[in-house]
C-alpha cells in the first residue's frame, strides 16, 4: 500500500485525475481521503464529491447496502467534511436514515432513494417530519424505486406517492419514477383523472399501464415538460373521452416504449406524435399488430418526419406483424430496406420474416446501434452484429434452429442475461453429427453472464443444446425453466452423463413436478426444484 501511495504521488495532478475519473468515487473517497494533503486536495475535486452512490448495485441488478467498515467510515469521517460540496445523494433503504442524519447538506438538489420498500416510501412522505422532508424546498431532481416485490403494488399506492412527490418536492424539475420498473409497479389512474400538477417540471420518466394514463399526463398538467420517457404496458381503445388533439409546444425530446402488440398505431399512437411537432429528439420502440402493411421507411416519412420539422434525432426498434393474405403484396427485405435509403445520418437495419403455415408474417427494423436493453423475435435471418446494451433476448422461429445459430447469438449479445426461446421443430444437423458420431468438431459455447433461461415452449433438441456439455458451457446459477417431461427424457431419467455438468451448475428449476424423487434430486444436488 506504501508503495502505491508514494508511486501515485510521484503523478502529476493532471495524470491522477485522469486516473480517478476511471474509478468510483465511493472507493476513491473511501481509500485515498486523509492519506496526505495532495490527494486530499485531489479527490475532493466536485468531480468525485458532488455526485455520490452509497450503496453496491450487483450484477443481477440488485442493490445492497455498503459494508459496515466503509458505511461507518463515510458517515463518521467522509461526509461531515465534504458535506457542502454535495450535489446529489443515492441511497438504498437500510442506511438512507444514517447518511440522512450523518451530516447537514446545503447544496443538495438531486436525492435518489433506490430499492426502497413500500412501507417505507409510504412513511416518508406521510411524516412531515421525516428526513426528506428536511431538504424539500432544495430538490430539484428526484429519482424513487420501490423494492422488488411479488405482490402487486396496489394502484392508490401508486398514485399516493406519485401525488405527494409533487406536493413535497414543488420546485421540482427532473422526476425518474420506478426506474427498474416492472409490471406491478407501473403506474395507472383507472377511474379519474389524477390531482396532481406542476409548472416546474422539465423531464419526466415513469411506466404507465395503459395509453389512457399517458394522455393524463400530457393534458396540461406539466405545461413546461420538455422531455418525457415512457413505458406504456397496454396501448389499446379505450372507453373515457381524452384529449389527443391540444399540441404540446415545449416538448422536445419523448420517448415511448411498448412491448406487448398493439393494432392502434394510426388511432391512437400516431395522432399523439401529431402533437408533437416541435421535437428535437424522438425514440420509439413498439410492436405493432398491422393490417395492411409493415411499418418501413415510407410509413415514417409520411406518419412522423414530415410533421416534425424540427427533429434531429430518430431513434427507433419497430417489429410489425402482418397476417398474410391473398390479396396483399408481398415485399422483399431488400423493399423494405430501401425505403430507408434517403435517411440522414441513420444506420438503419430490417429482418423481414413470412411463416406461411401460420399465416403470419413479420418486419423488423431499427437503428443502429442498437440501444435497448431488449431484442425481441429473433429468428434464423438474424444477421449478427454487436449488441453490448442488450441484456434480455427472445427467439422465435418455424424452421430449426441449429448450432451454427446459437453460437451467432452468443456473440452478437456478449451480455446477455436472460434467453426465451420458442421453437418445435428438431434440429435437423443434429442427426447428422450424430450419425457421424462426430459431435467433437462443434464449438462449444458459452453464456458468461446467462441468469435465466426459458425453453419450456421448445423441442427436445434444444434443450439438449443447452445441457449437453458438448455445445454448452453454462455459467454458475442459472435459473432454467422447463417442462418436466422434456427434462425427463433429454437426461436419460436423470442419468445421463453428458448433461450432468450443465445440470450440476443450475442455482433453480422450474418443471412444476407433483412430487419430486429422490434421483431427481440427487441429479441436481445444488438446485431449488419447483
Amino acid at each position: 500500500m506504501e508503495y502505491l501511495f508514494f508511486t501515485l504521488n510521484d503523478l502529476p495532478d493532471e495524470i491522477l485525475l485522469i486516473i480517478f475519473t476511471k474509478l468510483k468515487n465511493v472507493s476513491l473517497l473511501y481509500s485515498l481521503i486523509g492519506v496526505n494533503k495532495r490527494l486530499n486536495t485531489i479527490v475532493r475535486d466536485p468531480i468525485f464529491t458532488s455526485h455520490l452512490t452509497l450503496m453496491r448495485c450487483l450484477l443481477d441488478d440488485s442493490i445492497c447496502p455498503l459494508p459496515d467498515s466503509m458505511l461507518d467510515r463515510f458517515c463518521s469521517q467522509i461526509l461531515p467534511e465534504i458535506h457542502c460540496q454535495i450535489k446529489w445523494l443515492d441511497l438504498e433503504s437500510s442506511s438512507m436514515e444514517r447518511i440522512l442524519r450523518a451530516a447537514n447538506y446545503p447544496n443538495l438538489s438531486g436525492l435518489g432513494l433506490l430499492d426502497i420498500d413500500l412501507e417505507t416510501a409510504q412513511s416518508l412522505f406521510v411524516d412531515e417530519y421525516s428526513l426528506i422532508h428536511t431538504y424539500k424546498n432544495q430538490i430539484t431532481s428526484f429519482v424513487i424505486d420501490i423494492t422488488k416485490n411479488k405482490k402487486e403494488i396496489s394502484i392508490g399506492v401508486n398514485i399516493f406517492l406519485f401525488t405527494h412527490i409533487f406536493i413535497t418536492y414543488t420546485n421540482l424539475q427532473y422526476l425518474n419514477f420506478n426506474p427498474l420498473s416492472s409490471y406491478n409497479k407501473s403506474l395507472s389512474f383507472p377511474t379519474s383523472s389524477p390531482t396532481f400538477i406542476s409548472s416546474n417540471l422539465l423531464e419526466l420518466y415513469v411506466s404507465l399501464k395503459n395509453f389512457i394514463d399517458c394522455l393524463y399526463i400530457l393534458d396540461g398538467r406539466f405545461n413546461q415538460l420538455r422531455t418525457f420517457h415512457v413505458n406504456i404496458s397496454h396501448i389499446s381503445v379505450f372507453g373515457r373521452k381524452v384529449n389527443n388533439k391540444e399540441k404540446l409546444p415545449n416538448l422536445r425530446c419523448f420517448s415511448l416504449h411498448s412491448y406487448i402488440f398493439t393494432n392502434a398505431y394510426d388511432e391512437l399512437i400516431i395522432p399523439l406524435l401529431y402533437r408533437m411537432s416541435n421535437l428535437e429528439k424522438l425514440d420509439l420502440n413498439l410492436s405493432l399488430s398491422m393490417k395492411k402493411a409493415f411499418v418501413d421507411g415510407n410509413d415514417l416519412k409520411k406518419n412522423i418526419i414530415n410533421h416534425m420539422l424540427r427533429l434531429d434525432k430518430f431513434t427507433f426498434n419497430i417489429c410489425s406483424v402482418l397476417h398474410l393474405d391473398n390479396e396483399i403484396n408481398l415485399p422483399s427485405n431488400e423493399d423494405i430496406q430501401n425505403t430507408f435509403h434517403d435517411f440522414k445520418n441513420s444506420h438503419i437495419i430490417s429482418c423481414l420474416d413470412y411463416f406461411q403455415e401460420q399465416q403470419s408474417s413479420q418486419c423488423l427494423i431499427y437503428s443502429y446501434p442498437y440501444r435497448s436493453k431488449f431484442y425481441k423475435y429473433i429468428t434464423n435471418n438474424f444477421s449478427g452484429g454487436l449488441f453490448k446494451c442488450v441484456r434480455e433476448i427472445s427467439l422465435f422461429d418455424v424452421h430449426p434452429f441449429e448450432h451454427e445459430f446459437f453460437l451467432r447469438i452468443s456473440q452478437s449479445f456478449p451480455f446477455m442475461q436472460k434467453l426465451a426461446l420458442r421453437n418445435y421443430k428438431p434440429q435437423n444437423n443434429k442427426l447428422c453429427k450424430e450419425s457421424k458420431n462426430d459431435n467433437q468438431d462443434l464449438s462449444i459455447i458459452k453464456y458468461p453472464h446467462l441468469t435465466n433461461l426459458t425453453l419450456s415452449r421448445s423441442h427436445d433438441d434444444y434443450v439438449e443444446q443447452f445441457l449437453l456439455d458438448t455445445k454448452t458451457c453454462l455459467p454458475n446459477n442459472v435459473h432454467l425453466n422447463v417442462t418436466y417431461q422434456t427434462l425427463e427424457r433429454v437426461t436419460h431419467n436423470f442419468t445421463r452423463d453428458a448433461t450432468r455438468i450443465n445440470c450440476q451448475k443450475l442455482k433453480s428449476l422450474s418443471i412444476n413436478p407433483i412430487r419430486i424423487f429422490k434421483h431427481v434430486k440427487n441429479y441436481f444436488p445444488h438446485t431449488e426444484i419447483f
